[in-house]
């Protein structure tokens, strides 16, 4: 669902883009290529503009060094991702196998708002040298409830348990897909998890502008009623559980260092954006090693 949209606003941006230049070039006498050129630009210019403008609103009093590191890598995260990736997302998200030697763990992958399962990609490939089976999944429809994509966890957590004939899964959830595996938490328990790791979750919420409210959207506000009554719901066996990673130049979920857990101290990763978490070498070694230490028989 998500690959499609995205497929449509490339091709609106491509054809605007190209029809602006083709006015350009006709009025100026310029050759045609500029007409394709302006098309092509678009699509960049664009997530160019929306990058620096969730920067900018979202700086907090941390050093102009990391946030101009931050703004660049975010901006080549997001080419990747919504650009050159997850708009051609054909096929449906399955088990990967671990292609490591030694069995370990399985995890389940579980993305953020306006995202699918190809965020995943260098991660879910760390980690199955590392000895993991994963399985990244694709929460959908794009706008519900959290509560809602329970199920889909549920599915796959089921299906990496048959899989490997192990106890236990662990789960990595970057920015929603943290809230989503609470949510799952609160309807399944913790019998059958190792251990979570979060990438960028909005634990208490984000101060971004809503210009388009969604229930999903709506519940990740700041101090949500639903994220305040999730967390009353929780106990300190469930958060014992987690392991928090943030970044202070986080452009989507802020306020950036408050973005914890009663009792769970977060990882800091400085000078990187939003969407970078899932494409920075230095979070990816950490999410294995977070996960290293658990038996492959849990």
């Amino acid at each position: 669902m998500l690959a499609k949209l995205l497929r449509t606003v490339i091709a609106i941006q491509l054809l605007v883009g190209t029809l602006f230049g083709l006015v350009l070039a006709v009025w100026q006498g310029w050759p045609l290529w500029i007409a394709v050129l302006c098309g092509l630009a678009l699509p960049f210019a664009t997530m160019a503009l929306v990058d620096t403008y969730s920067a900018i609103i979202s700086k907090g009093p941390e050093p102009w060094g990391a946030w101009l590191k931050s703004v660049l890598g975010e901006y080549r995260a997001g080419c990747i991702f919504f650009i050159l990736r997850q708009p051609w997302a054909t096929s449906p998200p399955r088990l990967l196998p671990a292609t490591g030697n030694q069995a370990r763990v399985p995890v389940v992958l579980v993305h953020g708002y306006m995202c699918n399962h190809r965020m995943w990609d260098e991660i879910s490939g760390a980690l199955r040298a590392q000895g993991h089976a994963v399985f990244a999944v694709d929460l959908e429809p794009l706008y519900t409830s959290i509560d809602h994509y329970a199920p889909t966890i549920e599915s796959a957590v089921h299906a990496l348990l048959a899989h490997s004939g192990q106890q236990r899964v662990a789960i990595v959830g970057h920015s929603m897909g943290g809230l989503a595996t609470r949510a799952w938490l609160r309807v399944h328990g913790i019998d059958r998890v190792a251990r979570i790791v979060t990438l960028g979750t909005p634990h208490r919420g984000t101060q971004i502008p809503q210009h388009m409210p969604t229930k999903n959207g709506v519940q990740m506000a700041w101090d949500s009623a639903w994220l305040q009554q999730l967390t009353a719901q929780e106990t300190d066996a469930v958060h014992q559980l987690f392991r928090i990673a943030i970044t202070p130049q986080d452009n989507i979920v802020y306020p950036q260092r408050a973005q914890v857990l009663p009792g769970v101290k977060a990882q800091i990763f400085e000078g990187i954006g939003h969407v970078q978490m899932c494409l920075d070498a230095s979070v990816i070694a950490w999410v294995q090693s977070q996960l290293n230490d658990l038996p492959a028989a849990a």
